[in-house]
Order: C-alpha cells, then sequence, then structure tokens
C-alpha cells in the first residue's frame, strides 16, 4: 500500500511538472514558425563567415528557429528558457533581419560588434549548456568587419548641423552613449577638447587611454569614421559612415564645451 502511494504521488508529481510545461507566464516563443535556418540573413551585407557566426551560435535565441532541447518542456525551467528567448528575440531577431531599415541594421551591427568584444555573447548560462557557442578570438574579429552596403565616406567641407547632430546621437550613439552619464560607454558632454580615456572611473581600453589623443574636430573626424583604424585596440562598436552625419554629431558635441 505504502509503495503504491508513492507511485501514484510520482505519477501525480510528474503530471503537474509535466503540465507546467504547457504554461508560459512570459509568452510562448514556440508559436512563431520556423522557416529553416537557410532562410536566415540570405539579403545581410555581410561576409558568409560573420553570417554563419551569427546562425551557429546565436540563432537559437536570437531568431524563430530555436532547438529545444527535452529540458526547455519541464517547468520552471521551462519558463526561464522561454523567458531568454522571448527577451532575446525582442532585442534582436534574425528571421526580421531583412525587413529592417537599413538604419536599424546598421545600428544593430554595432550592437552586435559592442557585445562580442565585451564577451557579453552569449550569455554565460547558454554557454555553460552549448560548450561550441563560445565566441573564439578569430570569431570576435570577423564580427568585427561587418560592414554595411554603405562604406565611410570621405570628409567634406560642408558645416555641421547642432539639431541634426542631435537626431544622429540619438538614433546612432544612445545604445551605449548619454551625455551625461557613463553607460556601457563614457559620457559624452564636455568630449571636445577632452583627452581621450580621460573620464574618471571609467573602464577605458587600454589602447584608448595610451593613444595620446586629444579629441578636436580632426581627430573625432577620423574616430568617427574608422574607430578600429585610428586606434586598433579600443571597444567602440562601429563607426558613422555617412560624412554629413559624421560632421553634424561634431557640432552637437561642440555645445557640450
Amino acid at each position: 500500500m505504502r509503495h503504491s502511494r508513492v507511485i501514484i504521488a510520482l505519477a501525480a508529481a510528474a503530471a503537474v511538472i509535466g503540465g507546467l510545461g504547457f504554461v508560459h507566464p512570459f509568452g510562448n516563443p514556440r508559436v512563431e514558425p520556423g522557416k529553416g535556418l537557410d532562410t536566415l540573413l540570405v539579403h545581410a551585407s555581410m561576409s558568409a563567415d560573420a553570417k554563419k557566426i551569427l546562425i551557429s551560435k546565436c540563432a537559437d535565441c536570437h531568431s524563430n528557429e530555436t532547438r529545444w532541447p527535452v529540458y526547455a518542456l519541464l517547468a520552471p525551467g521551462s519558463w526561464l528558457i522561454e523567458w531568454d528567448i522571448v527577451e532575446a528575440r525582442k532585442k534582436l531577431n534574425l528571421s526580421s533581419w531583412d525587413q529592417m531599415a537599413a538604419d536599424e541594421q546598421e545600428q544593430m551591427i554595432g550592437e552586435i560588434i559592442h557585445e562580442a568584444k565585451a564577451g557579453e555573447m552569449p550569455p554565460s548560462q547558454y554557454r555553460l549548456l552549448h560548450l561550441k557557442s563560445q565566441l573564439t578570438t578569430q570569431d570576435v574579429a570577423t564580427l568585427s568587419s561587418m560592414q554595411t552596403s554603405e562604406a565611410p565616406q570621405a570628409s567634406t567641407s560642408s558645416s555641421g548641423d547642432a539639431a541634426r547632430g542631435k537626431m544622429v546621437f540619438e538614433k546612432r550613439c544612445m545604445g551605449c552613449h548619454t551625455m551625461e552619464a557613463d553607460r556601457e560607454g563614457p559620457r559624452l558632454a564636455g568630449v571636445f577638447g577632452r583627452k581621450a580615456g580621460s573620464v574618471a572611473g571609467f573602464n577605458y581600453s587600454a589602447g584608448l587611454k595610451k593613444s595620446g589623443i586629444t579629441w578636436d574636430e580632426a581627430s573625432l573626424e577620423r574616430w568617427l569614421t574608422d574607430p578600429d583604424m585610428m586606434v586598433p585596440d579600443n571597444n567602440m562598436s562601429i563607426g558613422v559612415p555617412r560624412a554629413q552625419e559624421r560632421s553634424d554629431l561634431i557640432a552637437y558635441f561642440k555645445q557640450f564645451k
């Protein structure tokens, strides 16, 4: 009799756990239909190697092509997995890449490069269960070389417009920077005329701290055009390819001397 009660209790517990796996408190990412990994990034303006890395190491969470392991059916662990995937797709869904506007793609490339350089992706809890997902040094270099279809334009003599620069800043820069407070990048108020790597308390790359650069119109133009070319060891994600936008940004920065 006692043995039967144990079996019944275990069966009931298994039924409850199994049933809870069909509850989705954070949304159900399983309902989005997958179309196959070969449909991802078809028209993306990036190298084949970069596409391969993003698909093989990021698509499980950042696309509709999630490969669901068996343990993802067991609550409450399934809820944590679903939460991670729901949030990951909100930030970047490779299944929707080809429908994104060019500016949005460019901004997203910058965020991908930044997180790859910082070692933030894939997240540690994912790497523990997927050992091959760790980005290698070569992977990071490949992702860092991603380019949009628009090559950097040479500087022009046209003057910048601070009002337009504010809009460029909000579109391109606010993922990492604000003017008054440090975020993933240092605060930029007072950047014009400031020595590179000198904001107290901010964790700059060694290369930028040793660069000896003082930010003026010429150095900001070079930096915004191609940060890696100017200072190879830096944490800046991506440059600003359009010459007019660079001029406008610099005009905006000048207001915060």
